[in-house]
């Protein structure tokens, strides 16, 4: 497969100079704001925002909104790409939910929590709710999908166990594959 490189370069940028995109379709609860407000007050900026050079020289948010919304007078980091509005919509819509879909290990966000200090409600209210969603059992659409091979079963049904055994030894006899299951 071959992959194009669409950064066309680094540029730090007084956050509110950006423009957002017209077409965002994120929304931030209070919550989420709190959390970023927390991490951005005792981390920084550890990662750059998305945008695209419009026509008139304007940058226009593709990924970062919510940071540069919280942080508008910070000068950011921004990567700069070459989009097309069709490219930089495709982005917008699937840059967050292609994270989302990653799965998450327990253990290690159990130890990393411990790694992690923080005085910060904010902070602690967003880890709880990781943890939490690390601890639930999965729903049907995130287990993975198990292909199983073709194969051609009958299940019959027994008056009682000795009628279940004379059936499964019948069978086994007659050269079938065969397993007992009671339910």
């Amino acid at each position: 497969m071959t992959v194009q490189d669409r950064v066309k370069e680094l540029r730090r940028v007084r956050a509110g100079d950006l423009t957002t995109h017209p077409e965002n379709w994120r929304t931030h609860p209070k919550h989420q704001r709190r959390a970023m407000r927390a991490v951005l007050s005792e981390v920084g900026y550890a990662d750059a925002l998305v945008a695209r050079e419009l026509p008139d020289g304007r940058l226009q948010l593709v990924d970062g909104h919510l940071r540069a919304e919280t942080t508008p007078d910070a000068t950011v980091p921004v990567l700069v790409v070459d989009l097309d509005d069709a490219e930089a919509a495709k982005v917008l819509l699937t840059h967050d939910p292609i994270a989302a879909m990653a799965g998450a290990d327990a253990e290690r966000v159990s130890s990393l929590m411990a790694k992690t200090e923080s005085d910060s409600k904010p902070l602690h209210e967003l880890l709880d709710r990781l943890l939490a969603k690390c601890q639930a059992p999965m729903d049907a659409s995130d287990r993975p999908e198990i292909e199983l091979p073709e194969s051609y079963q009958v299940v019959v049904e027994c008056k009682d166990e000795t009628d279940q055994e004379a059936i499964f030894t019948r069978m086994r006899e007659e050269g079938y594959r065969c397993r007992v299951l009671t339910l």
